[in-house]
């Protein structure tokens, strides 16, 4: 088409494939497309798009959309097959004859400190002040306890509530993962497959539970695909939401920055750099209310080191304490085997960092550094093998692998499902389980 101007030329290409080629969703993973390494056709993995391009509707569902829905849903019976089990073989009390609640399995750790702030709010009565000052609820963003006292107003049960929350956050979640992983596999199956990975991942009972791990994807990988869209207003806005429910925000909003420093050319483009500031408003409002109550602009950073020991040391010190309380006889032995999870899941995280260095994915790079500087340089590694539910990357880089090498997902599910159960009966029955 010589007489169309560029742009629209290579827009009329996209839309009318060449009937002597396959489409690109029947194409095999060993088309010399890399995976993660940018799209089919173009170069390097942060090409120069026009605005047109790639948009595809965000609400719409396709086929391949309910394929990972079913998938979703499937996995969500088994999760609650699985809590329906820990009730019965293992209750509270070891002689008792009958269950307990039904969604008792589900009201563990965390879960307690978002129900007493969305019922009591941070700062309540004189009466519940020394319960407040020793559960440090400071330290938990105001997203999800905001939501869930929302949802509550249709909701009677708090547990249920809480539920529901995640579960309509975890069908948004995978599906955004679905579109992404798209966009940099070639292979149609690739978006049911890195969705697969995350599902069956070791700590994905957490993504069902009334916890913040689906609600901060559900607006984390909308912005991120939105960044990939170009479309930085939007990109800002779920940033800055998904801020408000973990503090984890503010490195995707670093990764999205640097995303956007990547990608900019036209002048036009420039004059939306501002936008990259939203996501540090609900960080600022927030540490203004604790500063109008306590007199603390740190008081979110300061609670975490009072009542998990997130206080700064070097990385080879909490690498020395975490292999101690791990191997040392230091901790009981159901601790002591989820420290041995945090050391494997930092290993994984900083392979997974030198992979997308090395592919020069550097927003991806920066977001996964920055998650494990945080959690890599406490008195001890905590909750890192729940935070890999949020490095979107890991399950997209698994997917690759496993398209072009079958052993990889046979390996991964073989190993995985096993661990994946054990991991989510020592949630379920009251156990640490990161």
């Amino acid at each position: 088409m010589p007489f169309l101007p560029s742009g629209l030329r290579e827009r009329t290409r996209a839309s009318v494939p060449s009937p002597r080629s396959p489409d690109r969703g029947q194409r095999s993973a060993g088309n010399g497309a890399r995976p993660g390494g940018g799209l089919p056709g173009r170069a390097g993995p942060y090409p120069f798009r026009r605005a047109g391009a790639l948009r595809p509707p965000l609400i719409r569902v396709g086929p391949a959309d309910r394929d990972v829905l079913w998938l979703y849903l499937a996995t969500r019976l088994g999760i609650w097959a699985t809590a329906y089990c820990a009730r019965w073989l293992f209750p509270a009390d070891p002689g008792s004859h009958a269950a307990g609640p039904v969604l008792a399995p589900f009201q563990q750790w965390d879960w307690d400190h978002y129900l007493r702030i969305a019922r009591d709010g941070y700062f309540p009565g004189q009466g519940d002040l020394l319960h407040r000052s020793l559960d440090h609820r400071e330290a938990f963003m105001p997203g999800f306890p905001l939501l869930l006292r929302t949802v509550h107003t249709v909701v009677p049960d708090w547990t249920a509530a809480g539920l529901l929350i995640s579960f309509v956050a975890g069908a948004v979640a995978v599906l955004a993962l679905s579109r992404i992983a798209r966009l940099h596999l070639p292979d149609r199956e690739a978006g049911r497959r890195s969705v697969l990975f995350l599902l069956l991942s070791p700590c994905a009972v957490f993504l069902a539970a009334g916890y913040t791990e689906s609600l901060f994807l559900a607006l984390a990988l909308p912005a991120w695909l939105a960044a990939q869209r170009r479309n930085w207003p939007l990109a800002a806005t779920l940033t800055a939401l998904a801020t408000t429910v973990r503090v984890n925000g503010l490195f995707l909003a670093a990764a999205i920055a640097l995303h956007f420093l990547l990608t900019a050319r036209a002048g036009r483009h420039w004059r939306q750099l501002p936008w990259m500031i939203l996501p540090a408003v609900p960080v600022a409002l927030y540490s203004g209310y604790l500063r109008a109550h306590t007199g603390d602009w740190m008081a979110w950073k300061h609670a975490e080191e009072d009542g998990w020991n997130r206080t700064f040391h070097a990385p080879w010190d909490a690498w020395s304490q975490t292999w101690h309380s791990a191997f040392g006889h230091a901790q009981s032995t159901g601790y002591a085997v989820m420290f041995q999870a945090e050391l494997l899941a930092m290993v994984a995280g900083l392979l997974l960092t030198a992979l997308l260095v090395r592919q020069r994915r550097w927003p991806e790079a920066l977001y996964i550094a920055l998650t494990l500087w945080a959690l890599g340089t406490s008195y001890w590694y905590m909750s890192i093998p729940r935070s890999t539910l949020l490095w979107w990357p890991l399950w997209i880089t698994l997917a690759g692998w496993s398209l072009r090498r079958p052993a990889v997902r046979t390996l991964c599910l073989g190993l995985g499902a096993p661990v994946t159960t054990a991991v989510a009966l020592t949630f379920l029955t009251g156990r640490w389980a990161g």
